[in-house]
């Protein structure tokens, strides 16, 4: 990846590249604070939506904490290149996935970058890589309202904007500044999804609420957002994340989630699809 020289923040031509003019939807999936499972649900959404026939593209600019190469099982892979750019890695017919885990020699070695080199590195994954005609382009930005998500609103102005927390009142306070980042840049919001909602006893079937319950719902009625999905705290989920689930092309074996994956899929595609007032 190369250094940042000059100005690296005049990105308005970046979305007109060839490499990324055919880019149509793009979703920055956010959280206000880390461990909410942010990364899982980028790569069900991108999952859920190659499943439905369409083209897409995962972007991970979560340079500190690439969890993506992770959950799609690719870690290690290499990618190439040639003179006009570089080919993601490719799950299926119709998924690419680009991240910074691809570009690291060594997997547990920490990116030291201050904020000119991010965009740069951004505005490289959006000119350098060839993505071919895409319907969506799920972007997996790290927590918080820096430099990464701030690069990816001033290069991507029209992208939108989907947040995830868990129930708890910490992460609450944090989604709250998510979502006034959003608005502050005027951001497209899609919605809200809870993660880790709750659990289901695996021995009396008794619901219990580890981070408290219908958090996420009595705050998005309050900042006027949709609550897009509400799952559960499930252990297969995370298994399924760790163990690089989503290299298989689906996440249909997800009992606990799949169902309210699908809804949350269903509901993206259309408020996308001219659904937003």
């Amino acid at each position: 990846m190369a250094t940042c020289k000059g100005d690296c923040g005049g990105g308005a031509e970046a979305g007109r590249h060839p490499n990324f003019a055919d880019v149509k939807k793009k979703i920055m999936v956010l959280s206000g604070k880390g461990g909410v499972g942010k990364s899982s649900i980028a790569a069900t959404l991108a999952l859920g939506l190659a499943e439905r026939g369409f083209r897409v593209g995962v972007m991970d600019v979560d340079f500190h904490g690439p969890s993506i190469p992770v959950i799609f099982g690719i870690e290690g892979l290499r990618v190439m290149g040639d003179e006009t750019g570089i080919f993601p890695a490719e799950v299926g017919n119709n998924l690419k996935v680009i991240s910074i885990g691809l570009f690291l020699e060594d997997q547990d070695g920490a990116v030291i970058w201050r904020g000119p080199l991010k965009m740069t590195a951004i505005r490289q994954f959006m000119e350098d890589i060839h993505w071919g005609e895409l319907d969506y382009l799920v972007i997996d930005s790290p927590p918080g309202t820096g430099d990464e998500p701030l690069s990816v609103a001033q290069l991507i102005p029209d992208a939108y904007g989907l947040i995830v927390t868990t129930p708890q009142e910490l992460a609450m306070a944090d989604v709250r500044k998510s979502i006034a980042f959003c608005r502050r840049i005027g951001m497209r919001l899609l919605g809200l999804v809870e993660n880790m909602s709750g659990m289901v006893c695996p021995h009396c079937g008794e619901r219990i609420d580890i981070f408290g319950r219908d958090g996420a719902k009595g705050m998005a009625e309050r900042m006027r957002v949709e609550l897009l999905a509400s799952l559960p705290l499930d252990g297969g989920f995370a298994a399924w994340a760790d163990r690089g689930g989503a290299k298989k092309g689906h996440y249909k074996d997800l009992d606990g989630v799949a169902g309210t994956l699908d809804g949350m899929v269903d509901r993206v595609i259309a408020l996308t699809s001219g659904g937003m007032t």
